[in-house]
């Protein structure tokens, strides 16, 4: 069986060895666990105590143990402890699942565990985790490395100083220093998972995720990505920055594949134009990228900047997208003429005005200089008018005016002008007392001057009320007053001079001899109690 140049060497090297023939093995070691010699180009059996009785294996060895088999250059196997250690070109192959290569190996074949030095390779099939030194459990399929690793999974490079790979599973945790790269991420934290079969990236905390592509910023605590199909969803207040916008809130799940977002919980979005920017707040945020929209329900808030006094908007639903989309499907009235065409025109070229606000039932408006209230709103960042459906109402300081539809003009963020569709009335406090100045007509046209009102104007079976007032601002008596055109002109935002024009039909009255409720014109609702005191009243029910 050996040669005699072999059994020649060992008498002179280890005089004390006994050669014999195959001494049986270990009784203790369960059936399954045992380590099997199947190959060697060469091998000597020696024995040097009870607990040590070794097989020395080279060249091409090959061991098994139950459905695991053991490749290395050569190796020795102690038979009494059911252990093998192998140098030079390693391989584990385990039951054909998972391939571990490495130049050395230390193996405990009762508890099946292989501890793997210098350029060690795990590798499943789909992904390939290099380190220099790894321990792995065989039955339970578990590699851990502790000084520093790599998997590289198709385009996917992950490298941490501490890594956990489960065969089962196909799961990698990594932890300290964690990196992934691929052609599209960079990911950076302290934890992170990952799924070499399903590509799923998890979680579990702080954690930044860096979109090269489309220069965007992820931070996260806790949540998942799934690389393959672009699918991912965050958890415990997670944000996002990209270069036009910010978002925030305590769930999000996005799908990069079709541009569709969800936000949900105190989501807010901020954005980064100054000129033309707006932010949203809300417990639910739709977005759609490709559309360059957001559907924002549940208290929804919305704020448009402009400059000091911006302007806030809230409503049962809100709803934002490109004007220049709206109008290949909708028409848009166009109510500046110098403005609107303009974005057919320059449709290739990212403009930051090319956006409408929409927003649905529950309208109210609160700004310093004005508020409003009704069903549904209209505006436009490109021709700066709000437009305000099914009897809406604004108040501008002690002014009140409503109407079925609305108009207000916005110019250089200030109210510019104001004009009322339908049933129109314009009603006006007289400092503390409980007599109103009020205006009604067919239609009422309303101009500002820094951002105050200058002039109104009724057309259409206009009628007044008027309280006059002498130059200590005594009452002299109330006039009461039809005509075709009825101009009132204002100083401080207080009706000063009244004008009227054709068909002129009126009386004055004095203050005692008249019944100021019963003066009052027809459809006459002082309506203050409705008025938005403030933007947070506006979010009240």
């Amino acid at each position: 069986m050996f040669g005699k140049k072999s059994i020649l060497f060992l008498a002179i090297i280890i005089p004390t060895i006994l050669i014999a023939q195959r001494q049986d093995v270990d009784t203790t070691v369960k059936e399954g666990t045992r380590l099997d010699f199947l190959y060697a180009e060469r091998y000597n059996l020696y024995k040097i105590d009870s607990l040590n009785d070794f097989i020395s294996l080279a060249g091409k060895v090959q061991v098994k143990q139950g459905r695991t088999i053991f490749y290395a250059d050569s190796a020795i196997l102690n038979r009494q402890l059911n252990t093998l250690e192998a140098f030079g070109n390693v391989h584990i192959n385990d039951a054909d699942s998972i391939h571990t290569y490495a130049q050395y190996l230390k193996y405990l074949g009762k508890e099946r565990k292989a501890f793997l030095k210098t350029k060690v390779k795990l590798t499943d099939g789909k992904g390939e985790l290099t380190t220099e030194a790894l321990e792995y459990d065989v039955a339970v399929k578990i590699g851990t490395y502790l000084t520093g690793g790599k998997l590289v999974n198709k385009k996917s490079t992950l490298t941490s100083v501490e890594g956990y790979y489960y065969g089962d599973t196909r799961d990698v945790i990594f932890k300290k220093k964690v990196l992934m790269i691929d052609p599209n991420n960079k990911i950076s934290g302290d934890t992170l998972q990952y799924n070499t079969g399903t590509e799923i990236t998890t979680f579990t905390s702080p954690t930044t995720i860096l979109n090269i592509k489309e220069k965007r910023t992820i931070k996260t605590k806790s949540g998942y990505y799934d690389m393959k199909n672009k699918k991912g969803e965050l958890y415990k207040r997670s944000s996002i920055d990209d270069s036009t916008y910010t978002f925030t809130a305590d769930e999000m799940a996005f799908d990069d594949s079709t541009g569709l977002s969800e936000f949900r919980g105190n989501a807010v979005y901020k954005g980064k134009d100054t000129a033309q920017g707006f932010d949203m707040i809300a417990n639910n945020i739709k977005t759609n990228k490709k559309r360059n929209s957001l559907l924002a329900t549940q208290k929804p808030l919305l704020l448009i900047k402009q400059g000091i006094d911006s302007i806030y908007i809230s409503a049962d639903t809100l709803y934002t997208a490109k004007l220049s989309d709206l109008m290949k499907s909708r028409t848009v009235p166009n109510l500046r003429d110098t403005t609107l065409p303009s974005i057919i025109k320059e449709k290739n070229k990212e403009d930051s005005s090319d956006k409408f606000f929409e927003a649905f039932y529950n309208v109210k408006i609160f700004s310093d200089s004005l508020q409003a209230i009704g069903d549904s709103l209209f505006y436009s960042l490109k021709d700066s008018v709000f437009r305000l459906f099914k009897s809406p109402i604004i108040w501008a300081q002690e002014n009140q005016i409503s109407g079925d539809t609305i108009y207000l003009y916005i110019k250089a963020k200030k109210p510019e002008r104001l004009y009322v569709f339908e049933n129109a009335m314009a009603i006006n406090k007289v400092d503390s007392s409980e007599y109103f100045n009020q205006l009604k007509g067919r239609t009422l046209n309303t101009l500002f001057i820094d951002g105050k009102i200058s002039s109104m104007r009724s057309k259409g079976n206009a009628a007044n009320i008027y309280y006059a007032t002498d130059d200590y601002k005594k009452f002299i008596g109330v006039n009461k007053s039809t005509a075709d055109v009825i101009d009132i002109f204002f100083e401080d935002s207080k009706p000063q001079k009244v004008v009227f024009l054709r068909n002129l039909e009126g009386t004055t009255y004095p203050m005692r001899q008249v019944n100021h409720t019963e003066i009052r014109l027809r459809n006459f609702k002082w309506q203050i109690d409705k008025r938005p005191k403030s933007s947070f009243d506006i979010l009240s029910n």
